[in-house]
């Protein structure tokens, strides 16, 4: 079996699709519609800070479109959500993959509108983006969720996640 670092360097990053939504590769353009989306204080409440401007995000965003960081230890895996329908972005998921004790592992998290929330988005693009994941070799998968915020917890049970016990600034730890 090739070495965890080869295997992280192996991650192409690709566009994915499930029947309601497609999963855009995040790139810097897309921060003057992601800004309105994401501009909203109730997003906050659990991940804590607060809404970025569009420049701020078109920041974010071009140093997470690069993709892996600078010692190339982690590959950086971003996609905005956007409804096949319409055509609307309603958010975000994204996943970090890196080496997690001699195995490739992924931190995984999802950020949906407050408008789009309680539709099932942020469960269907985590279960395709898992599945990717799980396709590319990934082994461990983890999810850091505020221990009040049912929704998140739900969306983690989805994609095969329990909760360890273990709390990280406020945070479960959820792994499968």
């Amino acid at each position: 079996m090739p070495l965890v670092r080869d295997r992280i360097d192996g991650i192409q990053p690709q566009p994915l699709a499930s029947e309601r939504l497609e999963l855009e590769l995040l790139r810097p353009e897309h921060a003057d519609e992601m800004a309105p989306l994401l501009d909203d204080c109730a997003l906050h409440t659990f991940i804590g800070g607060k809404p970025a401007t569009a420049a701020e995000l078109r920041d974010r965003y071009e140093r997470h479109a690069v993709g892996r960081s600078p010692d190339r230890s982690e590959v950086w895996l971003n996609w905005i959500l956007r409804r096949r329908d319409s055509g609307q972005v309603v958010g975000t998921v994204q996943a970090t993959a890196s080496e997690q004790h001699g195995k490739l592992g992924a931190e995984i998290a999802w950020v949906i509108g407050t408008a789009h929330q309680r539709h099932g988005y942020a469960k269907e693009a985590a279960q395709l983006m898992v599945g990717w994941l799980q396709r590319q070799g990934v082994e461990v998968v983890i999810a850091h969720v505020h221990p009040q915020h049912e929704a998140s917890k739900a969306v983690a049970r989805a994609v095969g996640l329990s909760p360890t016990g273990e709390v990280v600034e406020g945070e479960v730890r959820w792994q499968g």
